[in-house]
């Protein structure tokens, strides 16, 4: 089973020579990213502090709301090859447009949008993992396409397709994707065999956690597959069942947010023992869902066209218990320390993300009558979309983090 089934750049009017265009280009774009930064010019003059308070903290970045944008989309379906069917709105025909024409704004600062120039120098040298499930994809995917107007990556598999490279081989930066859904060691994932997953909720999932000492930069997800029916191993022992189809047996029922607690708190244990690993952990939040009408398999659907505004709307009780328990987690895998010095760096997106409701491709991830898992998605996101603000929000994180470094 295969689980992996135009950018942010301004246009000029006057193009100069190529070599000097690239200069003044590469120039340009990192005079304006320190206007936002509060950095210098060479001639000493001093920029505005948007990234900062007047007691030198960096602003939060994720509360805050959306606003108009009318430059967008910075790319589409016609522009970038990484776009998957389920998420190709503007393919199966989405006739509304108006979920293209807004950016985040943080309360007390701007987020530079993704600019696709300044993060490949960024990170030239550098090694980027995501690891997670599909909305990992989904989220590595939009940084495809952002990158796709200066440079298109080289990619490779391996044999399942549970990891898969793209190499920018000019820029000498590579990004990898290990698909695990469940972050910990777990039986064979195969939904079509109609039965429930088994995780080994106090095991590494040695696909991952074997291999990321060699990378400079992680971002690690999950969310979704825990609210599928699972069967629940300590010392591989059965210890219980999330969804349990025998609900007259004596196994214990446990609720998602018992095994999403345990499968983050393993994968923390796992970054933090990682033999090596120097790198920064970046911890993106539950995205959450936007079913109305009923679940996902039984008629629910996500048909708002707009986002919310922060007084319309509160997060819902899952998706509160799921970033709750992320936040907690991180704390303690930050208090426990990793062994060679890494780094964990909180990605707030959750609330960002709730607001979003008119993001996802509901019908339009797949032709009518077509035989699909999800028939209205409103668990991935359109491309181009709101998710694309992902990629605005890790390019200020790593900004943040190359200045501490």
């Amino acid at each position: 089973m295969n689980p992996f089934g135009k950018s942010q750049m301004r246009k000029k009017s006057v193009k100069p020579a190529p070599i000097i265009a690239a200069g003044l280009t590469i120039l340009l774009t990192i005079h304006v990213y320190l206007s936002f930064i509060g950095g210098s010019s060479s001639s000493g003059s001093s920029f505005p502090q948007t990234f900062a308070s007047r007691a030198g903290a960096e602003c939060d970045l994720f509360t805050g709301e959306w606003v108009r944008n009318p430059e967008g989309p910075y790319y589409t379906n016609e522009t970038c090859d990484a776009i998957q069917e389920h998420q190709n709105c503007m393919k199966f025909g989405r006739p509304d447009t108006d979920y293209l024409k807004w950016r985040w704004k943080p309360d007390a600062c701007e987020l530079p949008l993704f600019q696709p120039d300044l993060f490949l120098q960024m990170v030239k040298g550098k090694s980027l993992a995501f690891i997670g499930d599909s909305v990992a994809r989904n989220h590595m995917q939009s940084l495809i396409c952002l990158l796709s107007k200066v440079a298109r990556p080289v990619e490779s598999a391996d044999a399942l397709h549970t990891k898969i490279l793209y190499q920018y081989k000019e820029h000498d930066f590579n990004i990898t994707i290990f698909w695990t859904p469940f972050l910990v060691k777990t039986g064979i994932i195969d939904p079509s065999k109609g039965r429930p997953f088994d995780l080994y909720l106090d095991e590494f999932d040695d696909t991952w956690s074997n291999q990321i000492s060699r990378f400079d930069y992680v971002i690690i997800s999950a969310g979704p597959w825990f609210f599928r029916p699972s069967y629940i191993h300590f010392n591989r022992s059965l210890h219980g069942c999330v969804y349990c189809p025998e609900p007259n047996s004596n196994i214990t029922h446990l609720a998602p947010g018992f095994a999403y607690r345990h499968a983050f708190r393993t994968a923390f244990r796992a970054i933090n023992a990682a033999p090596g690993y120097e790198g920064v952990t970046f911890v993106r939040t539950y995205a959450p869902p936007h079913f109305e009408g009923g679940a996902w398999d039984n008629g629910g659907d996500c048909v708002r066209k707009t986002p919310f505004a922060r007084n319309e709307t509160t997060l819902a009780e899952g998706a509160s218990e799921f970033h709750t328990i992320q936040l907690e987690e991180l704390e303690i895998a930050r208090r426990a320390g990793t062994v060679n010095g890494g780094k964990f760096v909180l990605f707030d997106t959750t609330m960002p993300m709730w607001l979003r409701p008119d993001g996802h491709p509901s019908k339009y991830g797949h032709l009518p009558g077509a035989n699909v898992v999800l028939r209205n998605d409103c668990v991935h996101w359109c491309l181009p979309g709101p998710i694309d603000a992902w990629n605005d929000f890790l390019q200020e994180l790593l900004r943040r983090e190359i200045q501490h470094s």
